[in-house]
C-alpha cells in the first residue's frame, strides 16, 4: 500500500510538474521577445523579478487548488514570500496563462479572482483589483496578448478583450472589446482594429483629452468668428445696407460627435 501511494504522489507531482516547466519556458521566450535589453538565459533567470514572481505564483498556485488542510495557508505565505523578494503581489488564486512578461514589476498587484491570458504584457504599477466586499468573481479577466501600461488600473469584474492596449495611468472600470486601446480616467476606448502595433511602442496612444481639447478650442474660436460675423451682419442691416455674403457656419457634427464620445455620451446612452 505504501509503494502505491509513493508511485501516485510521484505521477501526481510529474503532472504538476510539466506545465510548471511548459510555463517557464514560455515566459522566458517572451521575455527575450519582448525586452531588448534581455541578453541571455541567465540573466533573465538572475535579474528579473517578474519571471520570478510568476514562477513562485505557479507553485502557490498548485498549493491553492489542492485545498488539503493549511495549504491556502501555505499558498498564501509563499505569495508573501514573493512580494517581500519581488516587490510584486499576486494572490495564489489568480489564474495566469503561459508566456505573461511583467517588466520590472515592482508595485503590481493581482487579485485573487483575477485572469490573465497568454502572452499578456504587464507593467510596473499595475492593478488588476477588485470592487466591493462581495465574495465571487470580482477581479478582472484579461483575454489573450493584452498590454497594461504603467501604474494602469483594471478594476471589477470586467472583461478585457484580446489584443487591447491600456495606456499608462488609465483606470479601467467597464469591459473593452478586443483590438482597442484605453487611455484616461476613467478609461476611454479608441478602437484601432486591424492595425498591428509594436506592444512597446507607448508613445504611439492616441491622446484623445488632447484631441477634445483641441475641438473645443476650435469650436470656440469658430464661434467667435460666427459671432463677429453675426454682429457685422446686424450693423450692416442697421444702416441700411445689403447683404454681401450669408451670416451661417458651417456645422460642426464630428466634433460634436467626438467630444460626446469622450464624456461617455454616445449611442450608449
Amino acid at each position: 500500500m505504501s509503494h502505491c501511494h509513493t508511485t501516485f504522489a510521484a505521477r501526481r507531482a510529474a503532472r504538476q510538474t510539466l506545465p510548471m516547466l511548459n510555463a517557464l519556458r514560455a515566459d522566458l521566450a517572451i521575455i527575450k521577445e519582448r525586452d531588448p535589453a534581455a541578453r541571455g538565459v541567465l540573466e533573465i533567470l538572475c535579474c528579473y523579478p517578474g519571471l520570478h514572481a510568476l514562477t513562485l505564483h505557479r507553485f502557490s498556485h498548485s498549493l491553492w487548488r489542492l485545498r488539503w488542510p493549511f495549504t491556502p495557508l501555505a499558498a498564501r505565505v509563499l505569495s508573501q514570500l514573493g512580494r517581500w523578494l519581488t516587490g510584486i503581489e499576486i494572490h495564489p488564486g489568480a489564474q495566469i496563462g503561459k508566456g505573461v512578461f511583467i517588466d520590472h514589476g515592482m508595485g503590481v498587484v493581482i487579485g485573487e479572482t483575477a485572469v490573465i491570458g497568454d502572452q499578456c504584457l504587464l507593467y510596473q504599477g499595475v492593478t488588476l483589483g477588485g470592487t466591493g466586499k462581495a465574495h465571487g468573481k470580482r477581479h478582472p479577466t484579461l483575454a489573450a496578448n493584452v498590454v497594461v501600461g504603467a501604474g494602469a488600473k483594471v478594476l471589477g469584474a470586467i472583461k478585457v478583450g484580446a489584443n487591447t492596449r491600456i495606456g499608462a495611468g488609465s483606470v479601467v472600470l467597464r469591459d473593452v472589446a478586443p483590438d482597442s486601446t484605453v487611455v484616461g480616467i476613467p478609461g476611454r476606448v479608441i478602437h484601432q482594429s486591424g492595425v498591428r502595433i509594436d506592444p512597446l511602442a507607448h508613445s504611439a496612444l492616441p491622446d484623445a483629452e488632447a484631441r477634445v481639447i483641441r475641438n473645443l478650442m476650435e469650436r470656440i474660436d469658430q464661434l467667435e468668428g460666427e459671432l463677429a460675423r453675426t454682429q457685422a451682419c446686424l450693423r450692416e442691416l442697421a444702416a441700411g445696407r445689403p447683404l454681401l455674403e450669408p451670416c451661417r457656419g458651417e456645422a460642426q457634427s464630428l466634433k460634436d460627435r467626438e467630444i460626446l464620445e469622450f464624456l461617455g455620451q454616445d449611442e450608449r446612452a
